[in-house]
């Protein structure tokens, strides 16, 4: 089992306006695991965000919220990773990830921007993309000129609720995901996902 992490990270865009699009899908599983493990957040103004601290059998972690819109995540993520000097590979970022239908969620460490605007602002400024994620399914609007206004608007009721079981099984495992089992915890929910996927398949006719 690897290190446990240090700073749990949800992205998306501040204000009201911006709370129930599909861009927060971040903001939205921090926020559970805020609401189950810590008191609350506050405000650290000098990382421009809100930070919470929390404790999930165990494992301290902080938790964080940038206040800066997506596409300027870096700057909020480089400042608090360098204000308590966390390294890049004991950071965990959960974001929204089109190339995922609504209730899929896979776990990463590593890679590439994936074309996703906050990753790519975090990369250069983390200097480098060796923190891990956790990808949060919340479909594609099959062309990429939609993309934008897709993951600004807010997915229809039955799309949440699949978004929103997905962040709770991921939830349900957050104290080994944060003490480090990544690959345990990505095998045991793609093989969720699979099962999932073969129990709605209708029968072959005979």
């Amino acid at each position: 089992m690897s290190a446990s992490y240090q700073l749990l990270i949800g992205l998306g865009n501040p204000g009201a306006r911006y709370e129930a699009t599909r861009h927060n899908a971040g903001v939205w599983l921090l926020d559970q695991v805020a609401r189950r493990h810590a008191s609350g957040f506050r405000s650290l103004a000098r990382c421009f965000g809100a930070i919470a601290d929390a404790d999930i059998e165990g494992v301290r972690i902080r938790l964080f919220r940038p206040d800066t819109f997506m596409n300027h995540s870096g700057r909020a993520v480089a400042a608090v990773a360098g204000f308590y000097k966390v390294p890049v590979e004991r950071i965990l970022i959960a974001h929204d990830e089109i190339d995922l239908p609504p209730g899929a969620v896979r776990l990463k460490r590593g890679g590439g921007h994936g074309g996703h605007n906050g990753l790519r602002d975090v990369v250069p400024q983390l200097g480098g993309a060796g923190f891990s994620r956790i990808r949060i399914g919340v479909g594609h609007p099959g062309h990429r000129d939609r993309v934008i206004g897709h993951v600004l608007d807010s997915p229809p009721a039955t799309e949440r609720s699949e978004i929103d079981d997905a962040i709770d099984r991921v939830v349900g495992d957050i104290a080994r995901i944060a003490g480090g089992d990544l690959e345990g915890v990505m095998n045991a929910l793609h093989r969720r996902d699979r099962g999932s996927h073969e129990a709605s398949r209708p029968a072959r006719e005979q």
